[in-house]
């Protein structure tokens, strides 16, 4: 069901693990990009051109409904507020209140600097002033998606909050009424039936009825992301989120069957998932092993797990010790990364790269999907070695603000005027000395001559 990738003696052998090593011997679900963009290019621009009029014919050509009016009415996010489970909606509320306290927490204040006296500079944090939050609506209405995007957006002091989700056939052609629920839940009034790249582009230009946004966030199946990187010319993206993936560093102390629990967990998403377990024993690597097919054949979903599973991007690998078990799984970079270890916090420390990290046997991926209070939009495909999860910060702008007194910009003048002229443009040198017409004229060349 899962293949074996044996790392066992290469090390002493005299290989290098090294990231391109362990990219090579762990790869990933193939995900063309480049090959999705000659799908969604004409799609775009399209959508570019005609407006509200293509992104109906699209919705009609791709989700099978005809769309008329792609603006949810305020009547049916009401009704699916008023309509969704008592214990669903309290849920959602926990959700809600854990994820807006870390987003409270993380959002920062302004910095004020005051290099020399008289002279200060203050980092501003400015909010994004109009956002389009994509929810996907596929295999799984992602309404938790919904939380995720809005929370963090509306700490972060954003005032135009506009939601996009496919919309259904079976609901009428409206999106899925849970995602409708939430969004009355946080109070956004501005949703629209709408998936797919025309749906990231109807954001990036605008449409009739809806004003072009200024940043676009939120998962999406390869064609929703080949669409944000074309867009990227006109507006702000959060990142390319490709399939979901977990890896699980595990020593003998970890539980067989939670670890495949939390495998099977993220394998349900997609036929692209990918779950890997890392771990120096054997054991508990047969014991897993042993375990997936008991879990997986009670499963709702077990076509898409079984492919995932058994996909070239899944698998047990056999590391010498945790490590180098903890060197693997930092060089892979994963979107979740769980330790299950009886060392978990100190192997945490350790971690540079990875989405997001769930500690011990008692923080599974799941929690951090829904309750944790952290976000579940997280860098995929090795992007953790340089890109963060969706936060607070994502929708926030740092902006310097430099305020001199005319003593403090006298002190600092004449290395102003050096160093433009060492870089010839003593253009920018006499906008310095043009303030002080009673001071010498400076006569400094350029560097070269």
């Amino acid at each position: 069901m899962i293949r074996r990738v044996d790392l066992r003696g290469r090390v002493a052998a005299g290989e290098v693990l090294d990231l391109q090593a362990v990219h090579e011997l762990v790869p990933r679900a193939l995900l063309d990009v480049e090959a999705a963009l000659d799908v969604v290019r004409p799609i775009c621009l399209d959508v570019r051109h005609r407006g509200l009029e293509a992104i109906k014919e699209y919705g009609e050509k791709f989700d099978h409904v005809r769309v008329e009016d792609l603006r949810v009415p305020a009547e049916a996010l009401k009704t699916a507020l008023e309509e969704l489970d008592p214990a669903v909606r309290s849920a959602f509320e926990e959700s809600i209140r854990r994820v807006r306290e870390v987003s409270e927490d993380e959002r920062g204040a302004d910095v004020v600097s005051e290099p020399a006296p008289g002279g200060r500079v203050t980092q501003r944090l400015v909010p994004v002033q109009r956002v389009g939050l994509y929810v996907p609506g596929g295999r799984a209405p992602l309404a938790s998606s919904v939380v995720m995007n809005v929370v963090p957006a509306q700490v972060a002091g954003v005032q135009s909050l506009a939601v996009a989700s496919p919309p259904q056939k079976d609901f009428g052609g409206l999106p899925h009424p849970t995602v409708l629920a939430v969004c009355a839940m946080l109070g956004i009034e501005e949703v629209y039936a709408m998936g797919g790249s025309q749906a990231i582009a109807g954001f990036a230009y605008g449409f009739e009825g809806c004003r072009k946004v200024n940043l676009i966030t939120g998962p999406g199946n390869i064609y929703v992301v080949a669409a944000k990187r074309f867009v990227q010319s006109e507006v702000g993206i959060d990142s390319e989120a490709g399939p979901t993936e977990i890896a699980v560093l595990a020593d003998d102390t970890a539980d067989a069957a939670h670890v495949a629990a939390d495998l099977i967990s993220q394998a349900e998403h997609d036929p692209m998932a990918a779950s890997v377990l890392v771990t120096p024993s054997e054991a508990l690597a047969t014991a897993v092993e042993a375990e997936l097919p008991k879990q997986v054949a009670k499963t709702k979903h077990r076509e898409r797990v079984e492919e995932a599973l058994g996909g070239q991007q899944s698998a047990v690998v056999l590391v010498d010790d945790l490590d180098q078990g903890t060197a693997v799984v930092d060089a892979y970079a994963a979107e979740h990364l769980e330790i299950q270890t009886v060392d978990a916090e100190e192997r945490a420390a350790l971690i540079s790269n990875a989405g997001a990290i769930f500690v011990g046997g008692w923080s599974p991926v799941s929690l951090g999907d829904y309750c944790a209070g952290s976000n579940h939009v997280l860098p995929t495909a090795g992007c953790a070695c340089h890109s963060s999860g969706l936060s607070v910060r994502s929708f926030l702008k740092a902006v310097h603000v430099i305020n001199y007194s005319r003593q403090a910009l006298a002190e600092v003048a004449q290395h102003v005027v050096n160093l433009a002229h060492a870089e010839d443009l003593p253009g920018h040198a006499a906008a310095v000395t043009a303030r002080f017409p009673e001071a010498p004229a400076a006569t400094s060349e350029p560097a070269n001559g």
